[in-house]
């Protein structure tokens, strides 16, 4: 098979979606904390999950524009760094093929080899041992075997046989995988999407992929003000132009007097439109005028139904821009209330399980009234996420690359909404949040042996920033331990935010132990609501 057309080119991107779907699980297993996380799997799975529903869109016999359409997905439904990390091979694949409505084995390979090198300039400090090296000796060697041999089943046969190779291989490059005794997850999830695309070019089609519901991408988002009176704009309208004939930009200036929380993003393919406006007839209209439109969706924000009153919406003040608005991720409603005390306008709901993707951020960011955005991730595995933000809307946004809770409630003491110097804001706040030691309490979900011991599946774990320092069979004993762990001779303030699987009675009873033990610190509980970690924890 020397030519690949546009029907095989998206059963190939069906049917490596389709294998990961089949075996995120298994990758998710391979997770060398044995604690419930935004797993590496499920990051990947929900990436390509958004790759599916980009492609079935693309009704036109063009490998491009289905190249194009998945890198154009996949960065919009990018999930932690797994998913990230595969946005950006999608996005180099994706340019590399933008122009060619059929490929040979050698331009996949190459494409391959270009999206590996995008992952490699987009990722700061790449290590390897990962999915990166995975992919970039697998590519490479996929475009040897095809300058030798420019046939489609045996570049895709070295394709795997050197992913299996290199992936095998990560234990003895990594040895955090090694003392786990497992490969690198990212890379077996891609090895899992190579093993598809040969099953694709092999004759198997993706029924199973093509016909299964798509995870939907926006997670709650929950406004610090919340109330119809205000809505300055009372539709929140979406549609799809499919083949559009006009650009982002022009499409933009257009739609953007018409209301406020505009998003548009796409590419020559597909364009996808948001927009908070009080005459969706009107934003309709303006993209009818450049192509086929789908996917249209209207919901009255005011009545909280899909009955629309076009002639009826009544215009409401329109709140002006403030300098600086922020964004929080956090999970839990005790967590979300504190956060929106501190002045945070908007808190996506997600952290450790559920990972917000790129557009949950940007579709909050737009809704933010404010000239510029900062984004606290609160979670090693958002950061990459929100670093994407700033390619998909029109305002300035910042990241404060916050790892945790505490620390982005202690970059919250340097926020200013009102600041004309916002990088030297941002820069304060990047300096606060390392004034803040971090620790969680939780839960095993297997047994693990690491630095800390031999853990057993059901133990509670007191994880200090990102390592396990104490275990036990009682929460208590944990908590205190690691408290101690946290504790030094410039301490002066214990924080506690007890979750959904602690009562409030032992957490409090809890506290008053610990600040029996601590006479020296001022101690003080809240209640965050978070799911899977018992307690957070925090001194400063």
């Amino acid at each position: 098979m020397k030519i690949i057309k546009a029907d095989l080119f998206k059963q190939m991107l069906l049917m490596g979606a389709h294998y990961l779907e089949r075996n995120r699980a298994a990758v998710d297993a391979l997770n060398v904390f044995p604690v419930p996380d935004g797993d590496t799997g499920t990051n990947m799975n929900l990436t390509l999950q958004a790759v599916v529903k980009a492609v079935s869109q693309v009704n036109e016999p063009h490998v491009g524009k289905l190249a194009a359409a998945s890198a154009t997905g996949s960065l919009m439904g990018a999930r932690g760094n797994s998913g990230v990390i595969l946005s950006q091979l999608f996005r180099g694949f994706g340019r590399h093929l933008q122009d060619m409505a059929e490929i040979s084995a050698l331009d996949l390979a190459q494409a391959l080899v270009t999206g590996s090198e995008t992952v490699y300039k987009a990722v700061r400090k790449p290590v390897e041992g990962t999915m990166l090296t995975v992919m970039r000796e697998a590519s490479h060697a996929a475009a040897k075997a095809a300058s030798k041999k420019n046939e489609l089943l045996p570049t895709l046969r070295a394709l795997i046989d050197q992913a299996e190779s290199t992936l095998a291989k990560t234990p003895e490059m990594l040895p955090v995988l090694k003392q786990a005794g497992v490969v690198d997850a990212g890379g077996q999830g891609l090895l899992y999407i190579f093993k598809g695309w040969l099953a694709a070019a092999s004759g198997e089609v993706a029924e199973e992929v093509s016909s299964q519901p798509v995870v939907e991408s926006a997670l709650p988002i929950q406004p610090s003000i919340a109330g119809a009176e205000d809505i300055a704009f009372g539709y929140c309208t979406e549609f799809l132009i499919r083949s559009p004939r006009v650009s982002e930009e022009k499409l933009q200036q257009e739609l953007e007097p018409l209301g406020d929380s505009l998003l548009v993003v796409g590419d020559a393919s597909i364009i996808k439109v948001h927009i908070h406006t009080n005459d969706p007839g009107q934003a309709l209209q303006i993209g009818l005028a450049y192509g086929e439109l789908s996917g249209i969706k209207i919901d009255n924000m005011r009545e909280q139904h899909t009955e629309l009153h076009f002639h009826d919406a009544v215009v409401m003040p329109v709140e002006p821009l403030k300098p600086v608005g922020v964004i929080a991720v956090a999970c839990g409603d005790g967590m979300a209330e504190i956060f929106s005390s501190l002045g945070v306008d908007a808190v996506v709901t997600g952290g450790q399980t559920m990972n917000p993707s790129t557009e949950d951020l940007a579709t909050a960011a737009t809704r933010v009234r404010a000239e510029q955005i900062v984004i606290l991730p609160n979670n090693k595995n958002i950061i990459m996420a929100a670093e994407q933000v700033a390619e998909v809307i029109d305002k300035p946004v910042h990241v404060v690359p916050t790892r945790s809770l505490p620390q982005g409630l202690s970059a919250l003491m340097s926020y200013d909404a009102e600041a004309t110097d916002v990088d030297a804001m941002v820069a304060r706040m990047a300096k606060s949040m390392t004034q803040v030691k971090s620790g969680q309490v939780t839960v095993a979900v297997r047994d693990h042996n690491g630095n800390a011991g031999k853990i057993k599946e059901g133990d509670f774990i007191g994880i200090l920033e990102d390592e396990i320092v104490v275990f036990g069979d009682q929460l208590e004993q944990v908590t205190s331990d690691l408290v101690e762990a946290m504790v030094d001779e410039d301490a002066g303030l214990l924080s506690l935010f007890f979750g959904e699987d602690v009562s409030e009675e032992e957490a409090q009873a809890i506290t008053d132990r610990l600040a029996a033990a601590f006479p020296d610190l001022e101690v003080e509980l809240r209640g965050g609501g978070q799911p899977i970690y018992h307690f957070i924890i925090a001194v400063e």
